[in-house]
């Protein structure tokens, strides 16, 4: 840029043209951004109090052949609590001819459904990926003498 060209004016707020109100323009920008009240917290997604409530309500589930709650256990892969108030746990279990295959769904299903606020919950019950003891949590191995 040579020297002999003026630079363009800067736009100022106060040289801004209203045409709905003959009030002059202030820099009130940032005061309606600080008088904003904060959303309400959504019902569900990650991290709501929801989910943190039914993740407890699966802490209070145990495995009848090994003494660890079945969240503790990695038997839990996802909880998912949506803004309806839905929940949907995807959960494996230790092995396809595991004795409590047919019951352990269910009573999963009933203890989520009982989480107060919770709407329905739906059980997808899914072997691949594998259990191993590496989903395990460090207190699940602690508690089993693996650490």
């Amino acid at each position: 840029m040579d020297s002999s060209t003026e630079k363009p004016p800067r736009a100022r707020v106060e040289d801004a043209i209203d045409t709905d109100t003959d009030a002059p323009r202030t820099r009130d920008y940032l005061d309606g951004f600080l008088a904003a009240k904060p959303a309400a917290d959504a019902v569900g997604g990650d991290g709501s109090a929801l989910q943190a409530a039914v993740i407890e309500a699966l802490r209070e589930i145990y495995d009848p052949e090994i003494p660890v709650n079945i969240y503790d256990l990695g038997l839990i892969y996802g909880v998912e609590v949506d803004d309806n108030a839905d929940a949907t746990i995807t959960m494996t279990l230790t092995t396809p001819h595991c004795p409590v295959a047919e019951t352990m769904p269910g009573e999963v299903e009933m203890r989520v459904t009982s989480v107060p606020g919770i709407r329905d919950a739906e059980v997808v019950l899914v072997w691949e990926p594998a259990w191993g003891p590496h989903k395990m949590s460090d207190e699940a191995r602690l508690e089993l003498g693996m650490l």
